[in-house]
């Protein structure tokens, strides 16, 4: 739902920013030892840590990131996180996400 905070996963929640054509951006709370639920989808995604320290999984391979630092996350790729402390992210994708903005 665009504009409105909702629960993602235990201790995640997320808000869907208003979309451009292309490009879409979502900014996403974790509690300490929250977890992204590892998945994958055909968009490339760049994640923008805001606050606190996170430990990403993708294709198998650990990297922690803290305030300040990005990561990308290219299509298909299996991918999850844990929030490390409690934290932050802004989570930006290309294509849009429809998946995220039909909800």
């Amino acid at each position: 739902m665009i504009g409105q905070w909702e629960q993602a996963e235990p201790g995640v929640k997320r808000k869907v920013f208003s979309p451009g054509e292309q490009l879409m951006m979502m900014e996403v709370h974790f509690e300490k030892g929250a977890e992204g639920y590892e998945h994958s989808h055909p968009h490339e995604q760049l994640t923008y840590c805001k606050e606190g320290r996170f430990q990403f999984t993708i294709d198998g391979v650990k990297h922690i990131i803290k305030a300040g630092e990005t990561l990308v996350i290219p299509s298909n790729k299996k991918h999850g996180a844990i929030a490390l402390e409690a934290g932050v992210l802004i989570d930006t994708f290309t294509p849009l996400r429809e998946d995220l903005l039909k909800r």
